[in-house]
């Protein structure tokens, strides 16, 4: 059973940055799709970051691109999302998803569809 641990999230003013973690423990961390997801109220889950552990390529959300960066620590099989240049829209609960047994060529999805582990979350919010 993969378990998920988020950290980091807060409130911050807008241009401002945060840094937000993920313990990942259960699996394996060296072929696994991880990565996360946000969710507004009112607004349907959307992914955000992800990267393939395996191949280290990552894939961004168009409107966090250049703002964003996923990073990982393979010996503390931690994620972390480095958000910087923050905006009110930006403001949401922050998910760590996972889905595991994914070989370094798989190409990891956006999509929430893709991950069936998933963290209790971390609230970011931004002010303008």
């Amino acid at each position: 059973q993969v378990q998920l641990v988020e950290s980091g999230g807060g409130s911050v003013q807008a241009g401002g940055s945060l840094r937000l973690s993920c313990k990942v423990s259960g699996s394996s961390y060296s072929s696994v799709c991880v990565g996360w997801f946000r969710q507004a109220p009112g607004k349907e889950r959307e992914g955000v970051a992800l990267i393939n552990t395996g191949s280290l390529s990552p894939i961004y959300v168009d409107s966090v691109r250049g703002r964003f960066t996923i990073s990982q620590d393979n010996a503390k099989a931690t994620l972390y999302l480095q958000m910087n240049s923050l905006k009110p829209e930006d403001s949401a609960m922050y998910y760590c998803a996972a889905e595991p047994g994914r070989p370094p060529s798989y190409p990891c999805t956006l999509s929430v569809t893709g991950y069936n582990y998933w963290g209790q979350g971390t609230q970011v919010t931004v002010s303008s």
